[in-house]
Parts: C-alpha cells; sequence; structure tokens
C-alpha cells in the first residue's frame, strides 16, 4: 500500500510517498522548514503543501513530537504549547482533505527500525534513541510497543536530558564529538538502569555521524545506528497509519 509519510520536527517538515510492504520511500522526499511558531495551522498548511507537490490525494501519516491519544495531542515538546489539547487528526484531515493519522515521531521512527531496519527480527526489550531537536524514545518488548514515552525528558543533572543529550545541545554547546558522547553515555546508562534493554537504536540525522561518537560510548547495551537513517519518521509515519 501507498502512504503519505510525513515527520514533522521542531526544524523542519519532510515528507515523501512510501510503499509500506518493502519501506522504501516512492520519490525524493521534501523537506520545508518548520513555520517559526510552530503553531497547528501553519503547520498543517506545510503538510497540505507537501502533499500537494506530489499530488496526493491518499492516506497521510504523520509523526508528531508529542503524545497522540486518540488523535489528540498530550503535550508539545519543540512547537507551539497551543498544540495540546488539539485534535490534530481532525486538524490534518481538514486542512489536507486527506486522511490523516497521527503518531508520537519517535514511536514512528521505531516502527520503521522495527520492521525494516536496526530492530528487524531483534528478541528481547528494544529501545529507539533519536536524537535532533530534542530526544525521542520508543520502546519495544517482544516487538510490541509501548506508546507514547517520553524518557527525552527524563531529569539527569536537575536538567532535562534533551537540554543536554539532543544533536541540537551538541550544536548548541558546540562540543567536540568526544564531550558529546560524554553527556550521551550518561543519558544512555540512565535508561539502561531503568530498562535493562537488549539493544539501543540510535537514529535522527545525527545517526549518519555514528561512527563518530557511538565507539566512544561505554555502556553495556549494545548500541547501533538506525538502518533507514533520517528516513525512519517518514516510514514509520506512514506504517503508523497503516496500523490505525
Amino acid at each position: 500500500m501507498q502512504i503519505l509519510g510525513i515527520d514533522v520536527g521542531g526544524s523542519g517538515i519532510k515528507g515523501a510517498p512510501v510503499d509500506t510492504e518493502t519501506g522504501t520511500l516512492l520519490a525524493e522526499r521534501i523537506r520545508i522548514k518548520t513555520p517559526k511558531k510552530g503553531e497547528p495551522e501553519p503547520i498543517a498548511n506545510v503538510v497540505k503543501q507537501i502533499a500537494a507537490s506530489f499530488n496526493w490525494n491518499g492516506p497521510i501519516g504523520i509523526g508528531f513530537p508529542a503524545p497522540i491519544k486518540g488523535g489528540v495531542a498530550m503535550m508539545a515538546a519543540n512547537v507551539s504549547e497551543k498544540w495540546v489539547g488539539t485534535n490534530a487528526d481532525a486538524l490534518f484531515s481538514t486542512i489536507t482533505g486527506c486522511e490523516c493519522t497521527l503518531v508520537n515521531d519517535a514511536d514512528a521512527a521505531g516502527l520503521a527500525e522495527m520492521t525494516f531496519g536496526a530492530g528487524s527480527g531483534q528478541p528481547g526489550t528494544v529501545i529507539m534513541i533519536t536524537l535532533g531537536t530534542g530526544i525521542g524514545t520508543a520502546i519495544f518488548h517482544r516487538g510490541h510497543l509501548l506508546p507514547n514515552t517520553e524518557f527525552g525528558h527524563l531529569e539527569i543533572n536537575g536538567k532535562d536530558a534533551e537540554f543536554r543529550a539532543s544533536a541540537f545541545a551538541r550544536e548548541r554547546d558546540k562540543l567536540s564529538w568526544k564531550k558529546y558522547a560524554k553527556r550521551l553515555n550518561r543519558y544512555l546508562n540512565t535508561m539502561e538502569n531503568l530498562f535493562w534493554p537488549d539493544l539501543f537504536v540510535i537514529g535522527g540525522g545525527i545517526s549518519k555521524d555514528s561512527v563518530k561518537f557511538l565507539p566512544l560510548l561505554t555502556i553495556e547495551t549494545p548500541v547501533v545506528p538506525a538502518q533507514l537513517l533520517n528516513d525512519a519518521g517518514i516510514v514509520g509515519a506512514a506504517l503508523g497509519a497503516l496500523q490505525k
């Protein structure tokens, strides 16, 4: 089945049609900068613009940086607080004219990696960590997703983990890869001690540079880069719509 996958991030919104049977993008993805204030209608209009670029009138899956319950955004991370309590499924569907299904963005990336990527066939507990503007988490046990976890907001040393260990934090603080790996290691060690997973999968745009920092980690749990790299969110959003 073909579904348009959209990945909404704090800095950019990207999308492409996805073959949900193979996990491949059917066209080159389009990326548009996230509107400055990250408010509902401007973001929905960007999604409409992306859909129009592909002449799309079919179903759309949208990975969004918030816990999603019944299509409603329960909080807002790196987007406007106006999203909180908004029926996002209905808003996107009305503005695009297409049937839209929202899923938490990290859950989307995790679905893609568990289906087509680094987590495929992995037993036990797998934790997907997406490193971008913030930190997203998706936890799978024996292939089953525990949705809407927000462990990027764990408090470590008095601050949100994502404030210190996101990809954005590395750029903001102008950290070397060695210093960044130390911060990330602290976060992953905390997650390790809470969940004792069998595997961490690291995604987000920074995953393309994984050879620069993953070998510097010292935790016990194996850590691998996402195989779908920065396309995981797009592919997983489409899968999320398929599983509605």
